[in-house]
């Protein structure tokens, strides 16, 4: 495997937000000039996540070196701190979670496209990134005994009801019949809400990989429902300018090479294990240990998911306008359909 210098993320991670505001963290060759200009540099918002491993192996085994670009790779703490960041053209492209604020700020005028889709839920109880953990003295004493016994309980969700983790516990509720108004959702950082389901001031929360994991086998709290199959709350943004330069395509083609590097079943290759982490100062034993996301081999946006998304956000009150936007005006499919051509 033909390996570039990888920015280490595990101290990013921790700081993200000094990082970002210091400005873009480089990986790979130092063009010497400007982003986004006639070097090849790519400038990319992201959230330092084993969820956007094609990201990480694209640039690990020099699929944008191959496409002439250099990647400079920025992190972010949310998805919604780099959508100013793209309308202003402080980067060129964003990997990140979808939010109810991202449609606001289309609805308030900010331009920029969504070209394509990240993690797409494999829908197994048993083997999914993502689920709805309850705790677990709820389920031994048939308190809760499904998703309907939830409401009006406080369920922890990193980002609060308005972010992507939001949306997919508005999928996994409406398992039950319920919405995100039914429930009480406690905006919880991922890595605080096993300590609120041991203190008991939340009933459930929906923590990720291998957050999730932990949990589980520490006997806090077992899954009781996850998204099903073909839910997807992130993807890949451009920024308008970058959109209709001569970089888009390549640098999409070349994610989706990433993409195409990652096992279907989420079982990945030790390669890419060691890739992400690498990248993501994580130990390959706990990656290997926690399940992973599915990727379309072309990255194609998903438009359903995020007129669904909209209808969430616009019943639970997160979004600020009333008549929904059009999905098809903010999304471009031809960088997938370019990539599979």
């Amino acid at each position: 495997m033909r390996r570039r210098t990888l920015l280490s993320l595990a101290s990013a991670t921790a700081a993200g937000g000094a990082l970002a505001a210091c400005g873009p963290a480089v990986t790979g060759e130092d063009s010497g000039s400007g982003a986004g200009d006639a070097s090849g540099t790519v400038r990319v918002g992201h959230l330092p996540s084993a969820l956007f491993a094609p990201l990480y192996v694209a640039d690990a085994m020099g699929f944008f070196e191959d496409a002439g670009i250099t990647v400079e790779l920025t992190p972010l703490k949310s998805g919604q701190d780099g959508i100013p960041m793209l309308s202003n053209d402080q980067l060129d492209v964003m990997v990140a979670g979808f939010s109810a604020g991202m449609f606001n700020a289309l609805d308030q005028g900010l331009a920029f496209k969504i070209v394509g889709s990240m993690g797409i839920s494999p829908g197994d109880l048993e083997n999914s990134p993502t689920a709805l953990e309850v705790e677990q003295s709820l389920l031994d004493d048939g308190t809760v005994t499904s998703v309907a016994d939830l409401k009006g309980r406080a369920i922890g969700v990193a980002g609060g009801p308005g972010a992507t983790g939001g949306y997919l516990l508005a999928a996994m509720l409406e398992e039950g019949g319920l919405t995100l108004n039914d429930v009480e959702v406690s905006n919880l950082a991922t890595p605080d809400q096993q300590a609120a389901l041991e203190n008991g001031s939340v009933a459930a929360a929906t923590p990720s990989a291998p957050f999730s994991t932990a949990i589980e086998e520490a006997g806090i709290a077992s899954p009781l429902a996850v998204p099903a199959q073909g839910t997807t709350g992130t993807g890949v943004i451009y920024s308008e300018t970058f959109q209709g330069g001569d970089l888009a395509q390549p640098f999409f083609t070349a994610l989706a090479q990433g993409a195409q590097e990652l096992s279907a079943d989420g079982t990945q290759t030790d390669e890419v294990y060691e890739i992400l982490a690498e990248t993501l100062g994580q130990e390959i034993d706990v990656l290997k240990a926690s399940p992973m996301y599915s990727y379309l081999e072309d990255l194609a946006p998903q438009p359903d998911q995020l007129e669904s998304m909209q209808a969430v956000w616009i019943e639970a009150g997160q979004i600020t306008y009333a008549e929904p936007i059009d999905v098809a005006t903010v999304v471009d499919a031809s960088f997938a359909e370019g990539a599979s051509s």
